[in-house]
């Protein structure tokens, strides 16, 4: 039996301070150049078969995993509003663009079959308070690696910017 949002508990939300200016920090999501830097997990890569960050456009990844292997992810963005937001799907795919059910991909049965990110640029001063919301439980999250890896290329971006 599947469980409610609320028997889950919350969905997955983290923020992170950036000693950069908000523009740069925003080029740093939208420019294929920069996110191949940061945009994988440790020990990983990650190569854009497509980009195109723009409202309505898409993009189509491959994270290069030594251990678990290559996971494809394509998605659309919903809204880009530079520098200030971005909303985006992230679907898993194979390497044509074809869906993968999450289970088939390993994660949990009543993982999303598409996660809806919202990622929001604040300015402080200097500083920017980056917020990432997704559309998966916290607790699964936790559980599969996906909340760890986003603080650890969070700590990555931090140190190019």
């Amino acid at each position: 039996m599947k469980q409610s949002k609320t028997e889950q508990g919350k969905e997955l939300l983290i923020t992170h301070l950036f000693n950069a200016p908000r523009a740069l920090v925003f080029e740093a999501w939208t420019d294929p150049e920069k996110l191949k830097h940061w945009y994988a997990p440790d020990g990983c890569t990650i190569e854009f078969k497509s980009l195109n960050a723009t409202q309505g456009g898409s993009f189509h990844s491959c994270v290069h995993d030594p251990v678990h292997g290559d996971c494809w992810i394509k998605g659309q963005y919903k809204e880009v509003t530079a520098p200030e937001k971005l909303v985006f799907t992230m679907i898993i795919s194979n390497e044509n663009g074809d869906d993968v059910r999450s289970a088939d991909a390993g994660k949990p049965e009543d993982w999303p079959e598409e996660v809806l990110t919202t990622v929001t640029f604040s300015e402080l001063g200097n500083q920017t308070k980056l917020t990432i919301h997704q559309s998966v439980s916290e607790a699964e999250a936790k559980q599969t690696g996906a909340y760890q890896s986003w603080i650890k290329m969070f700590n990555k971006l931090e140190t190019i910017i």
